[in-house]
């Protein structure tokens, strides 16, 4: 077995491990990247750009099926699930050939392809054939699909998010089971491209919103896009002429749905299963996960550190870069004290139809009797009606005592637009006097915002 003498060792070649392993090589150290699977990064691979790529060809479809609104007559839609896929994977792959050419720039001595396990703080081995002593370790392997085990009854039958972009064309039906933000993303653009799909969730929320205004809005909308079933706990999967079978209890009523494929969009958990984390000095629960600051990503007590998904807190990419940059540095400086990650002002976006966005401080913890709350319903909001995306509601948050901005909540039109204006606005720390003291054109989407602000504005005290 080889035997190497490194600085820093980062686990894991993803958005948050290449970002670590650069903030350590700047900083002079030497560094050993290492990937277990496939180059690529979950986001390039089957994360953000393919489901992107998914939901551009489901908005074309939208588009022209929506075209008669405007008189504008199309005489048949017919989509090609076969055409469809293959954009899909030959753009997704033209993605992740950007990553694999970074990936060949590091040194060959850098990296090393294999299964990494921890057999103490200092020391990690490499399947069988490496092993390295170092002076810190980067954690940044990510995380994996959440299966119910009561789905495992259907083999093939059953797939997840990942696979859905190695198909090579589009199935007839199927049932999603989870109503998150990736399981929305994939069933309403699967939806959109004539798919049937029926969404099974185990509660009423809908890809993390907690406003209650903004959530009936989301239920209905959704809802008109697929069929939703809330509150529905499965309770057995068979296979009858190769189809799955699911059967699931609503309000106390049985019931039970069919189609092509069963897609599981139960949540993701990190991947710190198998690291040998148990032969170091963490902290561990009874799932395995080790104690950690969430301000330096320092795994408690040890020079180990969290970068991106593994750590379960902020599952974005820009997130993810920013664990990655902070503890690859922080591997780097061991054993100085860890500094801080520099975050920026929480924003999420689902890219629906229509989109999701919550910014700042969400509706479930806000001090109510301390803010002022200001909406818009779209509905007769100028610009949207005239494209004929018309729907939706938006909320918008502020400290009553000082009238800043503190976050929203919204499903409506161009709302990826509006949560960069949000997040810009609360990064800066601006009132909503401030917000409405910029310029806005007439006729926007924007306009909907100026809206829900003035409201806001006038629940304030200040």
């Amino acid at each position: 077995m080889q035997q190497r003498e490194v600085d820093v060792v980062v686990i894991g070649a993803g958005t948050a491990g290449m970002t670590a392993y650069r903030a350590a090589k700047r900083a002079g150290k030497q560094v050993v990247l290492v990937e277990a699977d496939q180059y690529g990064t979950t986001c390039a691979r089957v994360g953000c750009m393919p489901s992107k790529l998914l939901i551009a060809a489901a908005e074309a479809a939208s588009k022209v099926a929506q075209s008669h609104e405007f008189g504008v007559l199309v005489d048949k839609v017919r989509i090609d699930g076969k055409a469809v896929m293959q954009r899909v994977r030959t753009e997704r792959d033209r993605f992740v050939g950007f990553v694999l050419k970074d990936i060949d720039s590091f040194p060959a001595e850098d990296k090393i392809q294999g299964w990494a396990r921890l057999l103490d703080d200092h020391t990690v081995q490499v399947d069988k054939a490496v092993q390295l002593t170092t002076a810190s370790v980067v954690l940044a392997t990510g995380s994996s699909a959440f299966v119910p085990k009561v789905l495992l009854d259907l083999a093939d039958r059953f797939i997840q998010t990942d696979d859905v972009f190695y198909w090579e064309d589009l199935p007839k039906s199927i049932v999603l089971v989870g109503a998150g933000v990736i399981g929305l993303e994939l069933g309403i653009a699967l939806a959109q491209l004539g798919v049937e799909v029926t969404v099974l969730n185990r509660g009423q929320r809908l890809a993390g919103i907690t406003d209650p205004e903004v959530l009936a809005a989301a239920q209905s909308l959704v809802g008109q896009a697929l069929t939703l079933k809330l509150d529905a706990s499965i309770t057995r999967t068979e296979i009858k002429n190769n189809q799955a079978v699911v059967h699931y209890e609503q309000n106390g009523q049985e019931h039970q749905v069919t189609a092509d494929f069963v897609l599981g969009a139960a949540g993701r958990r990190p991947n710190v299963a198998n690291l040998g984390l148990e032969n170091t000095s963490a902290q561990l629960d009874d799932k395995g996960m080790p104690a950690f600051d969430p301000v330096s990503l320092n795994i408690n007590e040890t020079s180990l550190f969290f970068a991106g998904d593994v750590n379960g807190l902020h599952p974005l990419l820009h997130e993810a870069t920013d664990d990655g940059y902070q503890s690859g540095l922080n591997a780097a400086l061991w054993p100085e004290a860890p500094r801080p990650v520099k975050r920026r002002a929480p924003i999420s976006v689902v890219f629906s139809e229509p989109q999701i966005i919550r910014v700042g401080v969400p509706y479930a913890e806000l001090e109510l009797s301390q803010t002022g709350i200001g909406s818009v319903d779209f509905a007769n909001q100028g610009r949207s009606r005239i494209m004929g995306k018309n729907a939706g509601v938006l909320r918008v948050y502020a400290d009553k005592n000082t009238e800043r901005f503190i976050g929203a909540e919204m499903i409506g039109p161009a709302a990826e637009h509006l949560a960069h204006l949000l997040a810009w606005s609360l990064q800066m720390g601006l009132t909503v006097p401030q917000m409405l003291a910029m310029p806005f054109y007439h006729p926007v989407i924007e306009e909907g915002l100026r809206t829900a602000l003035r409201a806001a504005g006038r629940n304030t005290t200040a």
